[in-house]
């Protein structure tokens, strides 16, 4: 536990240095573009009489007279009322009104921070009716939009507010638990990286600090209320209410986000039965709306605004014609449409996991996912992901299997997922797998990984492990091979080996072990 305090005492700096240079750069960038159209800086009475502080822009000679649509967009995670300025400013010259505002708990708004529970939800509402009473916004064209905790407000508000037509989701969450506990695992330095940014901008409430506390110590006892508490806060538990409600849904998110993994977006957007969109970029969290806050161009917002214009606007541009699943490979440039997100992997090819392998628990093999938000950013501007050299790796800390060379390229698109029959020594464990583009000199590139928690099992009894690793859409080039790697121990993640355990990994003649990697049509 003490290496664990020193991470994430460590990540939380980290993370409140980052939140605050962002918060200030954020907070100077739209003053150029203030002029434009008029912004007011107003307090709106959120649920339960608590202050929400918030500004809106409305269309340049707006006099009473004509009703425009209505978009409400709340902040992200520790960052201030200003974050969304420079898109306000654009999407009041195309005719909206824009409402955005601080969520309780940050900054100078009112009250404690409740994780997007129901009273935030209930402010979301608050500030529609607000806005309704007082801008000339239009009751039949409400849309919401946010970046990650704006984002995840915005679906939540979709399924309990019937008047809200359209939600361009950006960056959030679908599913909280199968985001920071995904493999029932936690993962701390992004949830660290939340803590510190929240102590330093917000107030916590003694609710969120007891559930960091419960989630940092492993406390089994409390696993169930940790599980409803964050279901309670996921919009795939109200997913037949955002159905009903009918909303246009378009959901945008990064391949390599280390707060939101890309899965539960993915299997979130196969649930949506109504209008929707899914779009998935190279990235980490929010890395791909980031310049779009400057007022840059950039094609999330870009999209966005298409969206909205569409669906509040009746605007025919083709947005609904398109193909609903746009992804862009981390490795070449353009997107690449498809009609669902079941038809993104053509094929699957499964590489055997043969053999029978030991590995020691409780030391890093050299092996793992990088450090939450860098490594994925590397890999967003100069396609430089996590490296290791799969020759080098210590057999006796990591168990490895490696494909045959590629003739030809192979385009990883979708999930990879891997099945295998483990043996442990002790009850519980952590295993983390990665997937490695391997190059001709052992240089492995990482692909993608995912981490997986066990408890209460048998020692010496073998028992099947079903894991998906993290979508992604990558290319291996040709003469390289892809190897799978398994280890016990990675900075991003909580493991739960004791002293001394070790692993067993075994390909029954009855039920064989494999990775099954997901390629696109060739």
């Amino acid at each position: 536990m003490g290496l664990h305090r020193k991470a994430l005492r460590t990540t939380a700096v980290g993370a409140v240095s980052a939140t605050l240079v962002a918060g200030t750069a954020l907070g100077l960038a739209p003053t150029a573009q203030a002029a434009a159209n008029p912004v007011r800086f107003v307090d709106i009475t959120g649920d339960g009489g608590t202050v929400l502080k918030a500004n809106v822009v409305t269309p340049a000679g707006a006099d009473g007279t004509r009703r425009y649509p209505l978009l409400v967009m709340p902040t992200s995670w520790g960052l201030p009322q200003v974050e969304y300025l420079a898109q306000a400013q654009k999407l009041a010259d195309s005719g909206y009104v824009v409402v955005t505002y601080n969520v309780r708990g940050f900054w100078q708004s009112g009250g404690e921070i409740e994780v997007a529970g129901p009273p935030d939800v209930a402010d979301a509402s608050k500030v529609i009716d607000w806005a309704l009473t007082h801008t000339p916004s239009d009751a039949g064209h409400i849309g919401m939009a946010g970046v990650s905790y704006g984002a995840g407000i915005s679906l939540l508000t979709a399924a309990q507010d019937k008047r809200v037509k359209a939600v361009a989701s950006l960056s959030g969450w679908a599913d909280l638990i199968g985001s920071i506990y995904s493999g029932r695992t936690q993962h701390v330095q992004a949830s660290a990286l939340l803590d510190g940014a929240s102590l330093v901008t917000g107030r916590q409430s003694a609710e969120l600090r007891q559930v960091f506390d419960d989630f940092y110590a492993s406390n089994l006892a409390k696993e169930p209320e940790l599980v409803a508490w964050g279901k309670k806060r996921s919009a795939v538990t109200y997913v037949d209410q955002i159905n009903s409600n009918g909303a246009a849904v378009m959901l945008a998110n990064a391949w390599g986000d280390t707060v939101f993994p890309p899965n539960q977006y993915a299997d979130f957007y196969e649930k949506l039965t109504g209008p929707k969109r899914l779009e998935m970029r190279p990235g980490d969290h929010a890395t791909a709306e980031l310049t779009g806050l400057f007022g840059l161009p950039n094609d999330v917002w870009k999209d966005t605004e298409r969206w909205f214009d569409h669906y509040l606007r009746g605007e025919d541009n083709g947005i609904d014609r398109e193909q609903p699943v746009q992804l862009k490979s981390r490795s070449s440039g353009g997107y690449e449409g498809y009609p669902d997100w079941k038809s993104v992997a053509a094929t699957d090819r499964k590489i055997g996991l043969t053999g029978t392998t030991t590995i020691r628990a409780n030391v890093n093999s050299g092996a793992d996912g990088g450090i939450v938000f860098l490594s994925s950013i590397l890999d967003q501007v100069a396609q430089l992901p996590p490296m290791a050299s799969i020759p080098l790796l210590p057999r006796r800390w990591a168990a490895v299997w490696q494909s045959e060379k590629y003739a030809a390229a192979q385009q990883v698109r979708g999930t990879a997922k891997v099945h295998t029959t483990v043996t442990p020594t002790k009850e519980s464990g952590t295993l983390v797998a990665y997937l490695y583009d391997v190059g001709p000199l052992g240089l492995g590139k990482l692909v993608t990984n995912a981490p997986y928690t066990f408890h209460g099992r048998t020692p010496g009894k073998a028992f099947g492990v079903d894991l998906e690793l993290y979508s992604t859409a990558y290319d291996v080039p040709a003469g390289h091979r892809l190897a799978l790697v398994v280890d016990t121990v990675d900075p991003l993640y909580i493991e739960h080996n004791p002293s001394g355990a070790q692993l067993t990994f075994s390909s029954p003649p009855n039920d064989p072990s494999y990775v099954s990697v997901p390629l696109r049509e060739q």
